[in-house]
């Protein structure tokens, strides 16, 4: 739920089976020009400023910053700059509305509306008032109910979770998980998709009918690398549930919320009755008039908080404050500063886990946070724990070609260079730059797994070297659809040209690089290297080759037979060669609406960021059935192959047709074992 997956670009199925040029022609109409790159290029003129608010709305007076210095932290001047900036993203993004909070100095500073909650009847976003999801926001809420019962002695963080659960969690690699494993996203689970939302609360199950249900495998040994699981977070709420014995709703409900005064705010699904009228409508796009239903997070713990921004500052506040806001003390000052500390870094110097936050340190500052997306709502929180400054931002709307993620990254980037400005340190490029690019050039992969396994071959990221010896790094889920350039500033050590950023590159002890990490991205995952027929480049090229062969193949076929019955000229074969020759035409056929099938899938995802179990679930049974039967379809290709190459019929232009649709046949078995083409289930 945080980590957005882009699945208007998953139309890049082609990148499997279709060569670049139809590939290209997907990315051209799934994209346009970076929404982010937009609001950080331009200086729109300042509107009128906003006023400081307490945290009920009330608005209080407050100086301007003085003329000639860094901006001063205000609400006068955060009003006129957000006034300025905001109205402007959102426009240019196709967004309906937003909603923006900044705490400081132990109270709200300044919280606003931008656009609307609904398009139809232009009702405005009001931040004390109106209601947004904050999807895998949500997760700071169950990290904070795991540590209170850390604090009280009930829970132990490096203890096998199977003693706090009432079914058994395997151990295939020996060593149990652990809940800072949970906290830290390390667990080493496969990411679950289907049933993460649901359409309807008759299709909500309990908590623990959720969890054993869909219970991934484990990819890698617990504890070792970062793979951001939704799973892991609801499983972390139940054991809340099982621990502490109430209902994992209720416990948030009395032991954060109500403390907090967080009135407006719940994890009830669907909302209470007195809350509905406020909840903001989503949106895919402002100009789109279809609605997005509320939507129904089978999985509470990870992404079911529904709240406005006035409400999510006086969380931020605890957070800021030793975890103490308006009397009440929802943890203590030293155990909030645990749940603050970093517990590992996937590279020294980078962003790493705390307890449940992820670090997001830019402008020289110690900064931490979450993301949280639905399929039309998204929001970040920040904090600056060393400046006591905490910034929240709430949208409605997922936007033109996914603009959300890189309109809020852009506006918060935006207010760090205002109020905190920052002059990086001089790092000199190294002298022999050309050698490590040549060695990390190549595709790179998220740590973060599904059991369709296309949506990670489809994201890959590419890794280039240019001939001035520095390198460009490109993904699809990137800010920009501009590659970034980086020049080398020590050993597997590059900084973004022309910014602050770092891309490191970790290698094995033979010097093979394994995986990348960059701190301008959130460290939910790392990139790994990946070899062989995986790579994009060989997905795009063979794949474009097998699709040339399938349908050659029945094009030879059909016309074959058409004009051997315009001539009375029927071929004639023993039984088994004729029926292992029809078996594998009909394969063929069977990949070419394999394809095609699952083109037309993605495609009609276009502009989703979420698959939604109960709609989707009948969709991927026929294009799994089509899975298998074009693996069996293959084993008729080879076995043709084989038998024609010894026995014949036919001459050496016959026979190497034979053998090039049967080395074709083995592609085709790897290549949907590879990219999780067929499954006897639909759960994962």
């Amino acid at each position: 739920m945080c980590k957005n997956m882009k699945i208007e670009h998953a139309v890049l199925l082609l990148l499997a089976f279709i060569g670049p040029g139809l590939a290209c022609a997907s990315v051209a109409s799934a994209g346009g020009t970076s929404p982010a790159a937009r609001t950080q290029s331009s200086t729109p003129a300042r509107a009128t400023a906003g006023e400081d608010a307490d945290i009920s709305g009330n608005a209080t007076s407050s100086a301007p910053a003085a003329a000639g210095s860094t901006p001063q932290l205000t609400a006068e001047d955060v009003g006129a700059f957000l006034d300025g900036v905001v109205p402007y993203a959102i426009a240019q993004a196709n967004i309906a509305g937003a909603s923006v909070a900044v705490v400081a100095n132990g109270r709200l500073l300044f919280a606003k509306g931008y656009g609307f909650a609904d398009m139809k009847s232009r009702r405005p976003v009001i931040p004390q008032q109106t209601l947004f999801r904050a999807g895998s926001v949500s997760k700071l809420f169950t990290w904070t109910a795991v540590m209170q019962l850390v604090q009280a002695g009930k829970l132990d963080l490096d203890r096998d979770i199977n003693d706090y659960l009432d079914f058994k969690m395997p151990e295939p690699y020996g060593r149990p998980i652990t809940l800072r494993d949970l906290m830290t996203h390390s667990a080493g689970f496969e990411d679950t998709v289907t049933d993460l939302f649901v359409n309807r609360p008759s299709q909500m199950f309990p908590l623990r009918q959720y969890l054993t249900r869909h219970l991934p495998p484990l990819l890698h040994p617990p504890g070792q690398v970062v793979a951001y699981s939704n799973y892991g977070a609801t499983l972390a709420g139940y054991i809340v549930q099982r621990v502490s014995g109430e209902p994992y709703d209720d416990y948030i409900m009395r032991h954060i919320l109500q403390p907090l005064g967080m009135d407006d705010s719940t994890f009830q699904q669907p909302l209470p009755t007195k809350l509905q009228p406020r909840m903001a409508t989503g949106y895919r796009q402002a100009s789109n008039p279809d609605t997005v239903p509320f939507e129904l997070v089978e999985a509470a713990p990870a992404g079911a908080l529904t709240t406005d921004v006035t409400d999510l500052s006086k969380f931020m506040l605890a957070q800021l404050d030793g975890g103490s806001y308006g009397g009440a003390q929802i943890l203590s000052a030293t155990t909030l500063r645990e749940m603050h500390t970093p517990q590992g870094r996937p590279l020294p110097g980078m962003n790493g886990m705390d307890l449940g936050f992820y670090d997001e340190n830019r402008n020289g500052l110690r900064i931490i946070g979450h993301a949280g997306d639905t399929g039309a709502f998204h929001a970040d929180l920040h904090l600056l724990l060393d400046k006591g400054v905490g910034f929240a931002i709430m949208l409605n709307s997922t936007g033109a070609g996914g603009a959300a993620e890189p309109v809020r990254v852009a506006i918060f980037r935006s207010f760090l260079d205002r109020y905190f400005p920052y002059t990086p340190p001089q790092e000199a490029t190294v002298s022999d730059a050309g050698k490590d690019a040549a060695r990390v050039t190549g595709f790179y992969g998220s740590s973060r797994h599904t059991m369709l396994r296309i949506l990670t071959a489809i994201s890959q990221s590419s890794v280039t070297a240019t001939p001035n010896g520095q390198i460009q790094e490109s993904e699809l889920t990137h800010l920009s659809d501009v590659p970034k350039d980086w020049r080398e500033v020590g050993p597997l050590t590059w900084r973004e040209v022309g910014g602050q950023a770092h891309l490191k590159f970790i290698a094995d002890k033979d010097g093979r690089i394994e995986y990348w990490v960059s701190d301008d991205t959130i460290p939910v995952d790392i990139n790994e290297r990946i070899r062989g027929l995986g790579q994009s480049s060989l997905l795009k090229s063979l794949g474009g080759l097998f699709v040339a062969i399938m349908l050659l193949t029945v094009g030879i076929w059909v016309g074959g037979a058409i004009i051997r019955r315009r001539f009375e000229r029927p071929l004639l074969l023993p039984p088994l060669k004729s029926a292992l020759r029809l078996a594998s035409r009909l394969a063929a056929v069977i990949y070419l609406l394999l394809i095609v099938g699952w083109v037309a899938f993605f495609a009609s995802l276009v502009g989703l960021d979420a698959l939604v179990g109960g709609e989707l679930l009948g969709r991927f049974i026929p294009l799994y059935v089509l899975g298998v039967l074009a693996i069996l379809g293959s084993l008729a290709m080879i076995a043709n192959a084989a038998l024609r190459l010894r026995m014949g019929p036919g001459g050496m232009l016959a026979r190497g047709g034979e053998l090039v649709l049967g080395l074709a046949g083995i592609y085709g078995i790897w290549g949907v074992i590879h990219l999780g083409l067929a499954s006897f289930t639909v759960s994962f």
